[in-house]
């Protein structure tokens, strides 16, 4: 008896995920999900610099501000509630300093756009087609730092909308970087405060505005595009509520591991297997909590240990435990 609909997986047949691989996350907060198990694992990459960012106008700020080599200045950055904040930035960064918000808003742009430019792979998880624009100056935010909601207009992103906004996003990359893979995908975290029409519609609009820009980059052979199914997997293999945390809205631990264990799958090559055990063993090791610290058994297990961590570091520079 089968109790489950599977979606069927191959691995893709190049430039897989490795270890000598560097990769850029970017979009929905299910991008740092992927993000903190490609952290733990010890891959060289960097997430959501401009922190969470849920809809594509903001990714594509970010983008063409840093290829753009934008400098952040105090015209882009307000006060409000004992904070300065900036509109294309998630509020996790919002400082009590001016100063120290502008210069870290400055840092990641150049890191960003120094990642865009070295990048093997760059996943983009959409979130959201909602976005909120700011009727004072008629630009859209990444982010409304709690002002009032008579300051905004809240639209739905068409297919088109969001579609040429991905265009954009891909055009851009390609100017600095031909041969990184784009990795699209759609976030499975459910936007119930939009309402649960409107969050299916906004899922709807990502999903068929990613296909159709796929799909246009099929006949371009620089570089590649690929449509990675999170929220189908979620939607429709862990069809279930035991795999949403207690706010059934986000995804929980089992689901995300069910999840990457697909993406790895799909993306990351068979050779770096045998380091990611390696890399398990230390990361449970180092979470180890003897009975007796002091026993022969436990100093040699230390002794072990540290063997294994300077072998990988020595093996791989930017693995660091």
């Amino acid at each position: 008896m089968n109790l489950q609909t599977k979606i069927q997986f191959k691995k893709q047949s190049n430039n897989l995920i490795d270890y000598n691989s560097n990769i850029l996350l970017l979009g929905s907060c299910f991008s740092e999900n992927v993000g903190d198990k490609l952290e733990y694992f010890k891959f060289k990459n960097l997430q959501n610099p401009f922190g969470i960012l849920f809809h594509p106008k903001a990714i594509e700020v970010l983008i063409t501000d840093a290829l753009n080599n934008k400098l952040y200045t105090d015209n882009d950055v307000f006060f409000h509630n004992e904070q300065w904040h900036c509109f294309n930035v998630h509020s996790k960064l919002s400082n009590t300093s001016k100063e120290e918000l502008i210069r870290y808003l400055n840092h990641k742009l150049q890191q960003t756009k120094n990642q865009l430019q070295t990048a093997s792979h760059i996943v983009i998880t959409l979130g959201t087609a909602w976005v909120y624009r700011l009727i004072e100056n008629n630009s859209i935010v990444a982010n409304c730092h709690k002002i009032p909601q008579k300051n905004f207009k809240k639209e739905l992103l068409s297919v088109q909308n969001v579609s040429e906004s991905l265009q954009n996003i891909i055009n851009q990359i390609r100017t600095v970087n031909k041969d990184a893979s784009i990795i699209f995908t759609v976030s499975p975290v459910r936007h119930l405060k939009d309402g649960f029409m409107e969050n299916t519609r906004s899922k709807s609009h990502l999903i068929s505005a990613i296909h159709q820009v796929i799909n246009a980059q099929s006949a371009n052979k620089i570089g590649s595009t690929n449509y990675f199914p999170s929220f189908e997997i979620m939607m429709d293999e862990l069809r279930d509520y035991r795999f949403y945390n207690d706010d059934m809205l986000h995804p929980n631990q089992l689901a995300i591991n069910y999840i990457w264990e697909k993406f790895m799958l799909v993306w990351i090559d068979e050779s770096s297997y045998k380091t990611m055990d390696l890399v398990d063993g230390i990361q449970k090791g180092l979470l180890h909590k003897p009975f007796n610290p002091k026993a022969e058994a436990h100093k040699k297990f230390l002794k072990n240990l540290q063997k294994k961590i300077e072998m990988l570091e020595s093996q791989f520079t930017h693995v660091s435990f």
